[in-house]
């Protein structure tokens, strides 16, 4: 089963961005994302929205990262839609299937979920995330 889980936006003014989102749309902050749950693998300033069913994380650029870390796809350049997952290895199978390339992070900028990240025909960057141990 895969489920639409949040999506992404990335700018150089995240605190702007969440006071816009909090404070203008009416969205709350999601209480069990704080800052303990970033990895030391993403260490720039973020923020997370939601109105109450829906996430936003809203993530500060970072244009290197894939390079840095040997990825080819890098998830905090543009943005990227979020699925999650209760299956991650049947949706790498299903992408390798269909020849598609990706890339995966493991267990990195969110404690506790196994990050993988891949385009769509338009380029645009897909996440899809399992819980693998939210005491990570």
């Amino acid at each position: 089963m895969i489920k639409l889980h949040h999506i992404n936006l990335c700018s150089d003014r995240v605190p702007r961005l969440g006071t816009f989102y909090r404070d203008v749309l009416g969205l709350s902050d999601v209480p069990e994302l704080t800052a303990d749950r970033i990895t030391s693998g993403y260490g720039a300033e973020t923020a997370f929205v939601t109105d109450g069913a829906m996430q936003i994380h809203l993530s500060t650029h970072d244009y290197e990262l894939g390079d840095r870390l040997g990825q080819m796809v890098n998830p905090v350049d543009r943005g990227h839609v979020a699925f999650r997952t209760d299956d991650l290895d049947a949706v790498k199978r299903r992408l390798e299937a269909a020849g598609v390339a990706y890339s995966d992070y493991g267990v990195w900028g969110m404690k506790g979920w196994h990050q993988m990240f891949f385009r769509d025909p338009a380029g645009n960057v897909i996440e899809v995330h399992e819980i693998k141990d939210l005491g990570a």
